[in-house]
């Protein structure tokens, strides 16, 4: 009998009893599973999917300070290859359906039973597992495609002669690369490769083909042993999918073929004739991926490991009362990947962004309070917070007492705060 894959998994639900009998009554390891964390809130669970890095989150969809939905989303951008599975009531049915883009491999309504649940793990555990088969399956399907784009990425082109790219544009419309004359898609090429220079195996161009169709108009072929992809889509497109799809191929290649893989990407190019410059161009950037944590690099970065954290811990130093400053928008103004932010931070500064977010507000918080007598409120808002309790709750998790408590024990005359708040 072939040996059953592991795959890790971490269980989030604000339901204490729930999440304990979830967590230690369910046969994780006959199952396929290694539990390898918990948490009682979307705060703590999103922790730990960045420091853990799971290949399966089991998650409530309501929950405290951050909710199911929102967790899924925030998941997506650091984990994108991840798989959630929902563990909810029937109400939030209609709720959990606006998830479905976030890689939902499983919606379980409560109450659950213990056998249900196995049940359900079980059928997830298989669907992983096809999806990973599936993955390392080749099926060569490029098309006329390949004749007319082939030779534009490969090929330097001096100059271009007048009327060529009304020709070139009129020919991929014909071929079913653009959808018309008309079509005014920007594009993009994506080239993979491994870090020790062999050839990549045909099943990574599968890889990359299925990935990158899930997000984008594509065309992908290999060349020099490399994988390369010409990606098409309008701005917004790649604003919203370009990360997540680099990420995805860096964490699936590693997951479900065994192998790193490193990728380049080039800035986006508005004609025909420049795909060539934009293949040079994502070569230049696959080059500065040996150096980069997550194996993912773009043409515009200019960073290195430590200076990228460097100037990520300086923005988190400017702008830590701003409530909405996350993984995903820090990664945005340094134009990086959310998942390479991340494991740079973590390998550098040693620890995940979301503690170091943390921490920064509670040593602010806790100045205040002792050496102002601002309501706990406004404290919290000073601190990037706009609900009192979740303030209160990251505090003591923090300090290990209340904000009033703490005013209390020092004697500092000031706002209330709400005590004891639980999660």
């Amino acid at each position: 009998m072939a040996e059953k894959n592991i795959y890790t998994v971490v269980v989030a639900d604000d339901e204490d009893e729930l999440r304990e009998a979830v967590c230690t009554m369910t046969p994780w390891e006959a199952l396929g599973f290694h539990l390898v964390g918990n948490a009682s809130n979307g705060l703590d669970a999103l922790e730990l999917v960045e420091r853990l890095e799971p290949d399966l989150l089991l998650t409530d969809i309501r929950m405290p300070f951050i909710s199911g939905l929102e967790l899924a989303r925030q998941v997506r951008e650091i984990r994108p290859a991840m798989h959630i599975a929902f563990l909810s009531g029937y109400d939030d049915f209609e709720y959990a359906k606006q998830a479905i883009q976030y890689n939902i491999i499983s919606y379980m309504l409560k109450p659950l039973t213990m056998d249900g649940l196995a049940a359900e793990l079980k059928v997830i555990h298989e669907k992983i597992d096809q999806r990973y088969a599936s993955l390392r399956r080749f099926d060569d399907n490029q098309g006329d495609r390949a004749a007319f784009l082939i030779p534009l990425v490969l090929e330097r082109y001096d100059a271009m002669p007048d009327g060529r790219e009304a020709a070139l544009r009129e020919q991929a419309a014909a071929c079913g690369v653009l959808r018309g004359t008309d079509d005014r898609s920007v594009l993009v090429v994506l080239t993979a490769a491994l870090p020790d220079g062999s050839a990549c195996e045909p099943g990574l161009v599968h890889l990359v083909d299925q990935l990158a169709n899930k997000y984008l108009r594509h065309f992908t072929f290999s060349s020099s042993g490399r994988v390369v992809a010409v990606l098409l889509g309008n701005p917004s497109d790649f604003e919203e999918y370009l990360h997540i799809l680099a990420d995805e191929i860096c964490q699936l290649t590693e997951r479900a073929l065994g192998k790193r893989v490193l990728v380049g990407v080039s800035r986006a190019v508005t004609v025909f004739g420049e795909l060539n410059s934009a293949y040079r161009q994502s070569l230049e950037a696959l080059h500065a991926a040996a150096d980069s944590e997550g194996g993912v690099s773009f043409t515009a970065d200019t960073r290195k490991g430590g200076g990228l954290c460097e100037r990520a811990l300086e923005i988190i130093e400017q702008r830590y009362m701003d409530e909405n400053l996350s993984l995903a928008s820090l990664s945005a103004m340094l134009n990086v990947s959310p998942n390479h932010l991340s494991a740079c931070i973590k390998k550098t500064a040693g620890e995940t962004f979301i503690n170091i977010l943390i921490r920064r507000r509670m040593e602010k918080a806790q100045q205040l309070l002792l050496t102002t007598n601002l309501q706990v409120q406004e404290i919290a808002r000073r601190c990037g917070y706009t609900d009192q309790h979740y303030f209160s709750y990251c505090f003591k998790k923090y300090s290990g007492t209340s904000p009033g408590a703490l005013r209390r024990q020092k004697g500092v005359q000031g706002g209330t705060a709400p005590e004891e708040v639980t999660a």
